[in-house]
Order: structure tokens, then C-alpha cells, then sequence
């Protein structure tokens, strides 16, 4: 039975990271006291060792130990006795080509699938649609695959941004590259915009937290879910 938590961002503006969901977080996790974190995204250039330490922190204040995923000598080991996983955000390009090379990506998918708690925050949440094709990061290193994990039956758009009505930019917007994307594959999208994720338990996919949702479908005109509602697609 899947039991995860697909969030838009850690950090919300104006507050601590994981603080916006920190209540969900101690629910999910409840019946661990230590989670396995995978830092390999490292936002920023960021050293492993620098990310798990701001995990940590956060995880500590609703009584909960974390350890880098890169402080056990085998990663999958690690995934398969682990109780509870957070996969942080930063570069998805990186964070699978590193998935991969570890050989975690298929032990992960079987722990999520096998009802280990998950939570996956921006390039952590875009590994969990069927492919990583609509992230929103630069590709600076060359995965195996474009698939992922899989465990939900669309893709995820993270971080999704509304034109701003009025402004003279001239640049793409996120609407616009993700029906480049419907151009050549049929895959629905989740846009989730800040501060709201997406509930999974088991077979049912649940829209949670501040906001709607963006929808789009392939040949179809883009729609709003709200929040509450659950996610299906014929």
C-alpha cells in the first residue's frame, strides 16, 4: 500500500524549511523514529553532507532522526530496510542519473510500492511520475533514463507558476512548455503550485494543501482541480 506525500516545495515563503507541512510530515511518519534521507539533488552545488544537515533540523522538531542516504555503504540496502524516505529537491537530471548509478532507482520504487513512507519535494516529487520529462531544472548531467519511479500514474510539474497578467517578459511560460511536452507524449500533468501537495494512499491520489492545482491533458484545454479533490484520469 503506497503512503506518500508528493509536495510542490520544502520552503514556502516567509517560512523554515518543511515548516508548512511539518504536521503532515509527523502523521506520515509516525511509526518511525528515523528516516533515510537521498540527497543527491543537492540544490545549489551543495555538499551531501551540508543537505542532510538541513533536513535534520527540520526533522528534529517533531522527534525525528535522519541519515544520508550517502553514509551507507549500500544505498539499497538502505532503501529496503528503511522505515520512512525523503528525497529533497535541487537538479532532477542529477538527482536520477544518481538514482540510477546506485542502482536505487528499482529498490526505491519496490519499497514505495511495498508501503514504506515517502516524501518527495520538488526534483524528490518528480521522480515519482512516470517520467522526469516536465521538471523544470537544467539539464546539467546526462541521465540513463527520462523514467522514473512511476508510483503515480501522470507527471509532475512542480513549483507551477501562472502568467502574470500584464507583464512585458517575453519568455516561455510553464503552460506553454508543458504542451511542448504534449506534442510528442500523451502523459497527463499535475502542475502543483506552493504550498499544496499531493496525498497518496495506496490507489487514491488526493490534491492537499493552499491551492489548486493545473491540469493538462493531452488535446485537451488545461482546467483547474481544487484542493481536496481526488486526482483521476480516465
Amino acid at each position: 500500500m503506497k503512503n506518500m506525500i508528493i509536495a510542490s516545495t520544502s520552503t514556502v515563503h516567509g517560512s523554515g524549511y518543511l515548516a508548512y507541512i511539518l504536521d503532515e510530515l509527523a502523521s506520515l511518519f509516525a511509526a518511525t523514529e528515523e528516516v533515510l534521507f537521498i540527497p543527491y539533488a543537492r540544490p545549489g552545488g551543495i555538499t551531501h553532507d551540508e543537505y542532510t544537515a538541513i533536513a535534520a533540523k527540520a526533522f528534529k522538531t517533531i522527534g525525528k532522526t535522519v541519515r544520508g542516504m550517502h553514509e551507507f555503504e549500500n544505498p539499497t540496502a538502505a532503501v529496503a530496510n528503511a522505515k520512512g524516505i525523503f528525497t529533497g529537491g535541487g537538479n532532477t537530471f542529477l538527482l536520477v542519473s544518481q538514482l540510477y548509478k546506485t542502482g536505487v532507482i528499482v529498490s526505491l520504487r519496490e519499497a514505495i510500492f511495498n508501503g514504506t513512507p515517502y516524501l518527495g519535494t520538488s526534483a524528490g516529487s518528480n521522480i515519482c511520475g512516470l517520467t522526469m520529462q516536465t521538471t523544470n531544472d537544467m539539464p546539467i548531467i546526462y541521465p540513463p533514463s527520462f523514467k522514473t519511479l512511476g508510483t503515480i500514474p501522470f507527471n509532475i510539474n512542480p513549483h507551477y507558476l501562472d502568467p502574470i497578467e500584464g507583464d512585458t517578459h517575453m519568455g516561455e511560460t510553464r503552460e506553454t512548455r508543458i504542451k511542448e511536452f504534449h506534442k510528442f507524449n500523451t502523459l497527463p500533468v499535475v502542475g502543483i503550485r506552493e504550498g499544496s501537495w499531493i496525498r497518496v494512499m495506496d490507489e487514491k491520489i488526493t490534491l492537499e494543501g493552499s491551492h489548486t492545482a493545473r491540469i493538462f491533458e493531452h488535446d485537451k484545454t488545461p482546467y483547474e482541480l481544487e484542493t481536496g479533490s481526488e486526482i483521476k484520469f480516465d
